[in-house]
Parts: C-alpha cells; sequence; structure tokens
C-alpha cells in the first residue's frame, strides 16, 4: 500500500462544497459540489471501498487519459478524521448524467442516436487502445470490466464520455494486469464467457467482454430511437422483459448461456435503413462466440457510415434507398479484435 496520495495540486486548500447527492452506486454516492465558479461531481468511498478508490485514481492517473470522450479527473483526497474517513474522487460534472437516467427521461432522434453512439464507441476504442510515446509517457491497453448505461455520461451536446474506472484493468508490458478474477462487473450485462466462468486472461480476451456490454448499450439506444415508422418502446434495462430487475447469476446464465437470449430486436427497426445497420452491428458485438465480436474502433466506423448513408438517403430520392442498402460495404471483418 503506497499510502495516501499527494493532495491533487488542482484542488490544494481551494473551498470545494458538496450541493446534492445525484447518484448511488456499488461504491458509494457522487455528488454535485462547487469548487470555486464551477461545479464538479465528487465521489464518495467508504473506506471499506479503498481499492475501487485507489484503482479508479491509479488508472485516471495514467499517461495519455485526458480525452473527450473520457469523463475528465480533476483530482483524488483522502477527507475526514484518522477514525473516519472518506475517500473522495473530483471529476467534471456532467449535468444530463448518465444515458441510462437520459434514456428513461428520453427518446432519441437518429442523428442523436449516432453522435451518442459514436462517441461512446471512440471512447471505448481509446480505453482500449496501447499508445505509446505520448507526451506523458506511455498509455496502456485498459480494459474497463463494468460498462453500461448507467457508467456512460452525456455532455450538454450529448457527446458521451465513460466513466467508473473502479474495475478498470490495465495491460502493461511485462506486468500482471493485476486482480483478474473473473466474475466482476453488473450481473445483467455480463458476457456469456464472465456468467460461465470461462475467461482466458488474456488482454483480448477482456476486451471483447467490454465489447459484448457495448452490444446491449447500442440496444438501449436503438429501443427509445424514434427513426423506426413504429412505437418506441418504454425505457427498459437489457433483459429487464426476460428476467425483470433484479436476475440472480443463475438467471443470467439460463437465459444468456444456455438459451442464448439477447434483447429483443424489433422487425420494424429493419425498415430502417441505418437501424438495419445498427441491429446488425449489434449482434456482432454480443455474438455469444468472443473472438467473432467486432471492435470498439470497428463500431465507431461502422456508426460513421450507418449516419452517412442515412444522410444520403433523405437527401435523394426512394430509388436511391435499394441500391445503397444493397451496396454498403462494411469494413473488413479484420477490424475485429
Amino acid at each position: 500500500d503506497p499510502g495516501p496520495p499527494p493532495p491533487s495540486p488542482l484542488l490544494g486548500l481551494k473551498p470545494l462544497q458538496l450541493l446534492e447527492v445525484k447518484a448511488r452506486g456499488r461504491f458509494g454516492c457522487v455528488w454535485k459540489a462547487q469548487l470555486l465558479n464551477e461545479y464538479v461531481a465528487v465521489k464518495i468511498f467508504p473506506l471499506q471501498d479503498k481499492q475501487s478508490w485507489q484503482n479508479e485514481y491509479e488508472v485516471y492517473s495514467l499517461p495519455g487519459m485526458k480525452h473527450e470522450n473520457i469523463l475528465q479527473f480533476i483530482g483524488a483526497e483522502k477527507r475526514g478524521t484518522s477514525v473516519d474517513v472518506d475517500l473522495w474522487l473530483i471529476t467534471a460534472f456532467h449535468e444530463k448524467g448518465s444515458l441510462s437516467d437520459f434514456l428513461k427521461a428520453n427518446v432519441v432522434s437518429w442523428n442523436e442516436l449516432c453522435h451518442i453512439a459514436e462517441t461512446m464507441a471512440r471512447g471505448l476504442a481509446y480505453l482500449h487502445e496501447d499508445i505509446p510515446g505520448l507526451k506523458d509517457g506511455h498509455k496502456p491497453a485498459i480494459s474497463h470490466r463494468d460498462i453500461k448505461s448507467k457508467n456512460v455520461l452525456l455532455k450538454n451536446n450529448l457527446t458521451a464520455c465513460i466513466a467508473d474506472f473502479g474495475l478498470a484493468l490495465k495491460f502493461e508490458a511485462g506486468k500482471s494486469a493485476g486482480d483478474t478474477h473473473g466474475q466482476v462487473g453488473t450481473r445483467r450485462y455480463m458476457a456469456p464467457e464472465v456468467l460461465e466462468g470461462a475467461i482466458n486472461f488474456q488482454r483480448d480476451a477482456f476486451l471483447r467482454i467490454d465489447m459484448y456490454a457495448m452490444g446491449l448499450v447500442l440496444w438501449e439506444l436503438a429501443s427509445r430511437c424514434t427513426a423506426a415508422d413504429g412505437p418506441v418502446d418504454e425505457y427498459m434495462l437489457p433483459f429487464e422483459e426476460e428476467i425483470g430487475q433484479h436476475p440472480s447469476l443463475e438467471d443470467m446464465q439460463e437465459v444468456v448461456v444456455h438459451k442464448k437470449k439477447r434483447p429483443v430486436l424489433r422487425d420494424y427497426w429493419q425498415k430502417h435503413a441505418g437501424m438495419a445497420m445498427l441491429c446488425e452491428t449489434i449482434e456482432e458485438c454480443w455474438d455469444h462466440d468472443a473472438e467473432a465480436r467486432l471492435s470498439a474502433g470497428c463500431v465507431g466506423e461502422r456508426i460513421t457510415q450507418m449516419q452517412r448513408l442515412t444522410n444520403i438517403i433523405t437527401t435523394e430520392d426512394i430509388v436511391t434507398v435499394v441500391t445503397m442498402v444493397t451496396n454498403v460495404d462494411f469494413p473488413p471483418k479484420e477490424s475485429s479484435l
């Protein structure tokens, strides 16, 4: 245990005033707070969750972790008395909150869906990438291990950023990735190989687990999109229809591993050229065979293509639609992991 981190220079002794609780999660609660003249988010961990706080702090402190689609980190500190310590993690504050909260209260247009999905994919692709030679050092590949709509935050312009690195693993050459015991994360979003406890501990296996979960988040977006000509469903979590609000591990194993079920892709979604491509992309993210899943970078490319395709279609006449849809060349499958 390296002991407490130095107080973050950004905060120093600036007064930080907690205003209201915005969210409660597995590892403590998130406050909206005021730091001088701006709002920030403060995630407060109880001492027994020190491991999670420390992991998140260490991941945010790695080289190259400043990216517009990764939640901006401001500082970490220990607060309180020697008897009663709280661990604080301070980040940028986003009023719109999580993608999950947003979809509960709002439907999304096709262009909004494309923007949210693309920026989320870009954030995850960046996280997954190993990037040597940055100004501040070598950014290792990082697997998130708890991708879900609650851990994707939305900026005011609906740009997505990825948050919550309490379970993240970094893959540095020649070093152990740390505590890689298989079954972590949120049950509802666990890939079949995690539910089965049959995961190999190679980097790519962990990245593919993130991609399965991302497929489910893309489904959540699709389910609240107004693009297709049909009713928009009430917001539901993945598998909520099949197993309800509080699935047990056994429930998830039964549905995902044994029955190989996935959330329903509605028939009428397929009638919208872009949504049809999105459905195909979703299915390639949540494939039972981990090695067949798309990479995050490939998903980002697909979404860019989807949006281009639909922009062309809407501006030209209906004849184009048919030719366009049959002629779409996806990037070659090598872009899978």
